[in-house]
């Protein structure tokens, strides 16, 4: 009779994956996760144990801490099925992932299933044929080690959340809980929003020209005055909203920009200087776990929790390898898989000189993987893996990173051209792509690679020292220095790594948990904390700052890595934690005798003329009004960045005398009210009641204050969106609406919709039709600062759209444009050769490509640096132009 052998994995997918590769006689099942773990709740806890007094804890402290496995419920079948396997087999083979976590999987089965047969564990990082038999001819028994360490840090987990979150509950509120690496991400985010709260802001005036040399149009800005340095952002202190000591700096204000503005606008521009300065951009290591959490999120707006569930799904059907792993190692048969498609798809001259390899930099690295890549010794287009959706979109994001680390440097240079004009000095900068190298595959914050090459050039035309360029315009501009940036996932993920807090692995959980369970919200992909995390955090950082100390936290992951080398004993270290006098299980009992829930429960949050609390249903505010204390409940939606003293007099008034009424709605009868919300003032018709669930809202218009508020504007705003009439040309209907970002008119025909901003003196509520057309038909504004680009040669006009077709030449080679598809002129084909009907069909075919790899552009995503002082600008004058001017318990 042939030998039989089980194969066990964590996924049924991994199972399917796996058993294509894996010889006659051999049977593959899934274990679903993990079989047993710490009770999840007090139902689950043994009848043996349900009296003892750490049976809750489910770890026996006293005894050496020993944990309590149970096997759960939901977990009880497939433990029954394993057996019954395992019963015909005549060997085991554990096959579980090959980070900790896997190894703990591997050896819970082993306690749960005693098997009487051979044992061996195989490990593998990528599903392919060739992985599959190298490890069957290399398998090992189960590492103590790594098992060790994993238990260490569940069971420290566990320490800290359950012992933790009740002293929260009783000084609180009921049902908060706090984690281990949980409770660290909460502070950060406290900690940025009490910047943002304390900051005071700037303000500053500067100048910006448009020039004109040789028909070609540039920009330049001021930066000198009389020899002195112009102020910038970086030269406010943030605290203060003043310039900073020791800054000797030109501050101007708006009568003073505008005078000099007037005095210089008629003078001769000169070029001072031409300084051009070659650069060299080196590609990006290939992924680790963290940095495919960030670049998913800014490039295709995935969250690191969606990142991980997808790469799982390619790892596990054989696209990718292991995708938990701190490695930007790749081995040699990757780095010729790489290097191969840079040479088919790119040419020799984007071939790297000599084969990269990166080292890896992140704090506690642990995982001894690869990167994570395309699997197998050669590797698959995405349009060659039939993957579709958010598949496809994360496995060419990977595959385009890995093949880029094996490119050449991209080669630019940086042109500044200093400009004087009396005693005035202003300065153009310039950016030159002169060899793209790995840009041709990856551009960081973008998944069009033609598209970011383009906006990465800041083109200026050809000067030389003494020209004397013409001014076109001169703009008055203001500045207000900003608040640091809120964390997104991305900029979050990024610090923890970066500070060695907690694992990459982890993450996606982390943040799922603090938004679930209400310690933070997300809006516009930021993420913003909430009252809850405000209380919670002082109380942790006033008595348990180490618990929130990113240092300490740091070097608790480094021990357990030490714990999984064998370099550290896990015993003395949990005992030294958590036990005597200075562990965590006396510093509670003392602190819970120290803290009182009065204070505990209240944020402190300055200038706000109003206590705020935590009370048994959420967040309030309370003040003195003729002696009593009136308290009024702070909207679920509202976070300590968006109250201020004006709402706390909203929320009060609205307490004692309910919403203010405008008056009634002159058709309906109906009230009309004015109230605060979210996103700030907004007008609400009728009462909300239970058979008027959703009354009709709407937000006032960006810069409209409540006071201004009529009730024929209210009514106007109550019958958005208005509908101005049809399309005379290309039918469809305009309407006139107002949105997040202000008011605008919007065409829509079919699925497609085309916007335009309406900018005063324009008013979404007395546009017409006439001048929503006008509107339509100036070109939406780009983002480039460079000269405008001159075709190569005009094809013709776009049959759908009447937009022009035109051949330009770019960074590596000559492209066809219209609107905003680029094609590459295919090799053999001239500019003088392209029809337009060729064109057509080159632009179609990659529009499709398009629609397939991005179904829409909206998801973008990119994360801009967090600076205190970088400046928000808005044109605020022109004065001359001669053109035309949320324990639950702890952690995972």
């Amino acid at each position: 009779m042939p030998m039989s052998t089980l194969v066990i994995v964590e996924s049924p997918t991994k199972a399917k994956t796996i058993r294509k590769y894996l010889p006659n006689g051999y049977r593959v099942e899934a274990s679903i996760g993990h079989v047993r773990d710490l009770p999840p709740s007090a139902d689950e806890i043994p009848p043996a144990h349900k009296d003892k007094d750490w049976a809750k804890l489910g770890v026996n402290v006293k005894n050496k801490f020993t944990p309590l496995y149970v096997i759960p419920k939901t977990k009880k079948k497939v433990v029954k099925e394993l057996k019954e396997a395992l019963k015909v087999a005549d060997e085991l083979i554990l096959a579980t992932d090959e980070d900790r976590e896997g190894e703990s999987i591997a050896w819970h089965l082993l306690q749960v299933l005693k098997p009487k047969v051979p044992i061996k564990r195989m490990v593998f990082h990528e599903i392919t044929e060739d992985a599959i038999q190298r490890a069957l001819q290399n398998c090992r028994e189960i590492d103590d080690n790594l098992v060790r360490a994993q238990e260490t840090r569940r069971i420290l987990d566990r320490l800290v959340g359950y012992t933790l979150s009740p002293l929260l509950w009783k000084k609180i509120a009921y049902g908060l809980s706090a984690g281990r690496v949980q409770s660290v991400a909460v502070r950060l985010l406290v900690r940025r929003e009490r910047e943002r709260r304390a900051f005071r802001s700037g303000g500053y005036w500067d100048l910006k020209a448009t020039l004109e040399q040789k028909k070609s149009v540039f920009e330049a800005k001021l930066i000198t005055l009389k020899g002195k340095k112009l102020v910038t952002g970086n030269d406010f202190d943030p605290n203060t909203g003043q310039i900073a000591k020791g800054k000797d700096v030109v501050l101007l204000n708006e009568e003073e920009a505008t005078a000099l503005s007037d005095r210089i606008v008629d003078k001769t521009w000169t070029v001072a200087n031409i300084e051009e300065r070659p650069t060299k951009r080196r590609p990006y290591p290939p992924f680790t776990t963290s940095t495919l959490q960030q670049d998913a999120n800014r490039k295709l707006g995935l969250s690191a929790r969606d990142t991980m569930k997808t790469a799982q799904k390619l790892y596990e059907e054989g696209y990718i390898t292991y995708m938990r792993t701190d490695s930007v190692h790749l081995s040699e048969e990757a780095i010729a898989a790489a290097r191969a498609c840079v040479e088919e798809k790119y040419g020799k001259e984007y071939l790297s000189p000599k084969p990269k390899q990166y080292t890896t930099k992140s704090k506690g690295a642990q995982e001894a993987h690869e990167a994570i890549r395309p699997a197998g010794s050669t590797f698959r287009t995405p349009r060659e893996t039939g993957l579709s959706d958010r598949e496809f979109r994360l496995y060419d994001l990977i595959w385009k990173r890995t093949v880029a680390c094996q490119m050449a440097d991209a080669r630019l240079t940086q042109i500044t051209v200093n400009i004087d004009v009396e005693d005035a000095g202003f300065r153009a900068n310039g950016k030159r792509i002169d060899f793209p190298g790995f840009f041709r595959a990856y551009v960081e914050g973008s998944d069009d690679p033609d598209a970011a090459l383009e906006n990465q050039e800041v083109l200026l035309p050809e000067l030389k020292a003494g020209d004397i360029p013409q001014c076109n315009e001169l703009e008055v501009l203001k500045h207000e220095t900003k608040p640091p940036a809120r964390y997104s996932e991305a900029s979050l993920i990024k610090v923890l790594e970066t500070e060695g807090v907690g694992r990459p692995s982890t993450y996606a959980s982390i943040i799922h948990t603090i938004v679930e369970r209400e310690y933070v919200q997300m809006r516009n992909k930021t993420l913003i904390p909430t009252f809850t995390a405000f209380a919670v955090t002082n109380l942790l950082e006033t008595h348990f700052n180490d618990l929130v100390d990113t240092r300490f936290t740091s070097r608790m992951e480094q021990t357990l890595d030490e714990i999984a080398t064998g370099e550290v004993q896990w015993l003395p270290y949990l005992e030294g934690f958590y036990l005597g006098e200075m562990g965590l299980e006396t510093q509670v009992k003392v602190r819970e005798e120290e803290i009182d829930p009065s204070i505990a429960k209240v944020v402190n949050l300055e200038n706000l003329g109003a206590r705020v609390k935590i009370g048994r249903f959420g967040p309030y505010i309370e003040v003195e009004n003729e002696g009593e204390k009136v308290a009024a409940s702070i909207p679920p939606d509202l976070t300590p960045s968006d109250l201020n003293p004006e709402q706390v007099e909203v929320l009060i008034r609205q307490k004692l005398e309910g919403p203010d009424k405008l008056g009634l709605h002159p058709e309906t009868g109906e009230p009309i009210y004015i109230l605060t919300g979210n996103y700030g003032p907004y007008v609400q018709l009728g009462e909300k009641t239970e058979e008027n669930k959703k009354p009709k809202r709407a937000s006032l218009p960006k810069g409209m204050k409540q006071e201004d508020l009529t009730l024929e504007i209210a009514v106007g705003l109550l019958a958005l969106p208005r509908t101005l009439g049809v399309h005379p040309e290309k039918e469809g209907k305009i309407q006139a609406n107002n949105g997040r970002f202000g008011p605008y008119v919007v065409h829509t025909l079919g699925k497609d919709k085309d916007y335009r901003s309406i900018k005063a003196p324009d008013d979404v509520l007395t546009i017409t039709l006439e001048r929503a057309l006008e509107l339509l038909a100036q070109p939406k504004k780009g983002r480039g600062r460079g000269a405008a680009k001159t075709p190569l040669r005009e094809l013709g006009k776009h049959p759908d759209d009447d937009k022009p077709v035109n051949i330009y030449e770019g960074p590596y080679g000559k492209y066809i444009k219209h609107e905003k598809t680029n094609v590459g002129i295919p090799e053999g084909e001239t500019v003088e050769g392209i029809t337009l009907e060729t064109a057509l069909k080159l632009l179609a075919e990659k529009a499709a490509t398009t629609k397939t790899t991005r179904k829409s552009t909206a998801r973008k995503s990119t994360t801009t640096k967090a600076k205190t002082t970088k400046a928000k600008t808005t044109k605020a004058k022109t004065t001359r132009s001669r053109k035309s001017t949320k324990a639950k318990d702890e952690e995972k």
